[in-house]
C-alpha cells in the first residue's frame, strides 16, 4: 500500500486512527519525522544530513529480509521527497514497511514539527505526530462588526476555509423624538439579523466541521447581541480575542492560534489537578507509565495526559521514547482523548503520564 496525503486532504485525527491499527510485524517499520523548512537562503542541508546519515547506520542492524525491506523503504523515501513532496510543506512524516504489504504512508504537514527523527519498531511510532494534532488543533474563528463577519477553520498550521458575509451598513443621522426612537429600532433590527445570519452560519461550521473552539474577535457595540443569540453548545466554546476588523487573514491565524495556546495552558493545569483529585480521591484515575498503560490495555482510559517530552517519562529500562508511542498508540486505539502537557512541572512527579478513568476494576 502506497499512500500520499496531506493532513488537509484528510482529518489528522483520522490518519491516526488508521495507523494505530497497524497491526505489529516482525518486520521493521520506519517511522520517519522530517523538518521541511529551510533555512535563510531557502535550503534544507540539515534534512539532507540527517538522511545521508542516520538513514544508512540504522540500516545496518538489519540483515535478510529485514534487511531488504529497509532498503527498499529507504529508495521509497528518497523518492518520495524528491517528487511528491510539496514545496511548502512545514514537516513530513512516513511511515514504511516494504515486507508487510508493500506499506508506505506519507503524511504532508504544514504545522512544523521540532526536530528530525527516526523510529524504527514494529508498528508505526505515533507521539510526534499525535503532538503536532495537540499543538495545532482544528478551530473555527469569528472576527465580527455589525454588518460584516469573517468565519475561518484553521488547523495545522494553515487555513483550512474562509467565509465572508456582508451586511448594508446603518449610517448614524442626527433626529430627535419619534423619528429617532424609529431609527434606533431599525438600525437594532439590521443589526440583530445580521448576527442571526452569523451565528447560523458558525453554528453550521463547527456541526459539519465537528469543532471543539471557537475563537472570537467582536467589536463592542455587536457583541453584547451576539453573545445573547449563541446557543448553549457554541458560548462554552469561546475564547475571547481582541483584533482589528482589518486585521489580515494570515495574522488572525496567528493571533487566534495564540489565544488557543494560552487556553490550553490554563486548561492543562486544570486537567492535571482533576487527574490527581481522582487518583487521591475516588481511584478514576493512575499515574505512572506502569499503571497508565496497564489501564489502555484494559480501555479504561478517558483521557490520556502525557508529559510533551518524552524525555520526562520515569521507565526502568530507558526506552522512553518507545514508551511514549506506545501509550499514544494505545490511547488512540481505544478513542480516548489525549492531551500533551507542556508544561513539565505539572508532570513532573507523576513520571510524566496519568489518566483519568473512565470506570474501575
Amino acid at each position: 500500500m502506497d499512500k500520499t496525503t496531506t493532513a488537509l486532504e484528510t482529518p489528522l485525527r483520522e490518519q491516526l486512527d488508521r495507523l494505530a491499527a497497524f497491526e505489529p510485524t516482525e518486520y521493521p517499520v520506519l517511522s520517519l519525522y522530517l523538518d521541511m523548512r529551510t533555512d535563510q537562503e531557502g535550503r534544507r542541508t540539515h534534512r539532507d544530513a540527517f538522511l545521508r546519515k542516520v538513514l544508512p547506520e540504522r540500516m545496518q542492524a538489519f540483515e535478510g529480509k529485514a534487511r531488504k525491506s529497509v532498503e527498499r523503504d529507504v529508495e521509497r523515501i528518497h523518492s518520495q521527497i524528491a517528487g511528491e513532496a510539496r514545496s511548502s510543506a512545514a514537516a513530513l512524516a512516513i511511515f514504511a514497511c516494504s515486507a508487510k504489504d508493500d506499506f508506505f504512508e506519507a503524511i504532508q504537514l504544514d504545522a512544523p514539527i521540532d526536530r528530525h527523527q527516526l523510529f524504527i519498531q514494529s508498528t508505526p511510532h505515533l507521539y510526534p505526530l499525535a503532538r503536532v494534532n495537540d499543538q495545532s488543533p482544528r478551530y473555527a474563528a469569528l472576527v465580527m462588526d455589525t454588518n460584516s463577519a469573517r468565519l475561518y477553520v484553521f488547523g495545522l498550521g494553515t487555513e483550512q476555509t474562509r467565509q465572508q458575509i456582508t451586511n448594508p451598513k446603518t449610517r448614524r443621522h442626527s433626529m430627535g423624538g419619534w423619528s429617532q426612537a424609529r431609527y434606533q429600532r431599525h438600525v437594532e433590527n439590521f443589526h440583530l439579523l445580521h448576527t442571526k445570519e452569523v451565528v447560523a452560519e458558525l453554528d453550521r461550521i463547527v456541526r459539519d466541521e465537528r469543532i471543539n473552539q471557537i475563537v472570537v474577535s467582536c467589536e463592542d457595540v455587536a457583541r453584547p447581541v451576539l453573545m445573547e443569540h449563541l446557543p448553549r453548545h457554541l458560548a462554552e466554546k469561546v475564547i475571547d480575542v481582541r483584533l482589528s476588523a482589518k486585521t489580515p487573514d494570515h495574522q488572525i491565524m496567528t493571533d487566534t492560534l495564540e489565544a488557543i495556546r494560552r487556553k490550553d495552558a490554563v486548561t492543562d493545569a486544570e486537567h492535571v489537578e482533576a487527574m490527581l483529585g481522582a487518583w487521591r480521591g475516588n481511584g478514576l484515575a493512575v499515574v505512572g507509565p506502569e499503571a497508565t498503560l496497564d489501564a489502555l490495555i484494559k480501555g479504561q482510559v478517558e483521557e490520556l495526559l502525557i508529559a510533551a517530552r518524552p524525555d520526562l517519562l520515569k521507565t526502568s529500562d530507558g526506552k522512553r521514547d518507545q514508551l511514549a508511542g506506545e501509550l499514544v498508540t494505545k490511547a488512540q486505539q481505544n478513542a480516548a482523548r489525549i492531551r500533551f502537557i507542556e508544561n513539565p512541572d505539572l508532570m513532573q512527579d507523576v513520571g510524566g503520564v496519568g489518566a483519568l478513568l473512565r470506570f474501575r476494576i
